[in-house]
């Protein structure tokens, strides 16, 4: 293998331009256009691949780990990274990445945008608009929640849930609460004006809940009817982060039933499919997964993603250092002048 050059595989369609940087060092298979593999497709695009470009789409695990012997190195375009076994990976010593910081701020921007269009009801005015309906000005037409001033509950406060609270704080002047599996430094929420109370207190006093938090096992379905029941039937619940941490059909009957004002929805559980029960409802904000979709954002996470991929292979100033990465083995050696194929790599502590 002496003198190959690295091959990676790019799954999906991003920017040329970006994407091209790797072309310097690897030979690069990227696909042109934007598709969904099962399984077997993603094992076999792995198959001699030293490293891999992928999104939240591709799922990586054990079993397309195993045809792979050379792969060296993931890095996934998103901050999350649920699509990936992250102890197959560790297992196989496989460096994996991912592309925080760069999408925050444009994340919470997004945040906020569905709180503000469900609690004000501005989609569902817009249909009602649209259909003809507006006969004549009323003085209870579309009557919806107030942002300013009210509680705001935020579940999960990393960087985006700190963000949205900075938002809530400073902009609005809204009473910030959170939940989170460990209390903020003081200065932290001195910034954000956020105060940490329980889980149960931030259901029962949010107007307004955005969901920020990682998605586990532990975390699956942790939005279900018997906390939904908790909250207030006039308040706002915002999922931003993935769509399994909310029981899709315990949300669809509070909405339908009065016993919660509205929701707006960017993720879903079995997404790109919506479920049809909540498609079919008004009182619910519902955006296709675009949480970071500005160009400037986009194309920033994917230079990170890339200069991730480079220095894993041993490649760029960060050569054996990736700047952001997610399993234990966080180091690589650099490529070597006769060594350019199967990276070596070496132990490293995250």
């Amino acid at each position: 293998m002496s003198g190959d050059r690295p091959r990676v595989w790019v799954s999906q369609p991003l920017f040329d331009d970006i994407v091209g940087q790797l072309a310097a060092h690897c030979d690069v298979n990227a696909a042109t256009a934007v598709r969904q593999y099962d399984a077997a497709a993603i094992a076999a695009a792995l198959r001699g691949a030293d490293g891999a470009l992928v999104t939240l789409n591709e799922r990586i695990g054990a079993d397309e780990l195993a045809g792979a012997p050379r792969l060296r190195a993931v890095a996934n375009v998103g901050v999350g990274y649920n699509n990936l076994d992250i102890a197959a990976l560790d297992a196989r010593g496989v460096i994996a990445t991912n592309t925080p910081d760069v999408l925050t701020e444009t994340t919470a921007d997004l945040g906020f945008a569905l709180l503000m269009a469900a609690a004000r009801r501005i989609t569902e005015s817009e249909r009602w608009l649209r259909e003809g309906r507006w006969g004549q000005w009323s003085f209870s037409t579309m009557l919806g929640a107030d942002i300013h001033g009210s509680t705001l509950g935020i579940l999960g406060m990393g960087r985006i849930g700190q963000g949205i609270a900075r938002r809530g704080h400073h902009g609005f002047g809204m009473d910030v609460l959170y939940h989170n599996r460990s209390r903020l430094p003081a200065g932290v929420e001195r910034e954000t004006g956020a105060r940490c109370v329980d889980f149960d207190a931030l259901l029962a006093r949010a107007d307004h809940l955005v969901l920020v938090l990682p998605y586990s096992q532990a975390s699956h379905h942790i939005i279900d009817a018997a906390a939904l029941a908790k909250m207030k039937p006039t308040a706002t619940l915002v999922n931003i982060a993935r769509g399994g941490l909310v029981d899709e059909l315990a949300l669809a009957d509070a909405l339908a039933n009065g016993r919660l004002a509205a929701a707006g929805l960017d993720v879903y559980e079995g997404e790109p499919d919506v479920r049809p029960e909540l498609l079919a409802l008004r009182n619910v904000v519902l955006t296709p997964h675009i949480g970071s979709a500005s160009l400037a954002t986009r194309r920033a996470m994917v230079q990170l993603a890339v200069d991730n991929l480079l220095a894993a292979l041993g490649f760029g100033p960060q050569a054996g250092h990736p700047p952001t990465p997610v399993t234990a083995r966080t180091t690589a050696k650099a490529a070597t002048a006769d060594i350019t194929g199967a990276v070596k790599t070496a132990n490293g502590k995250r």
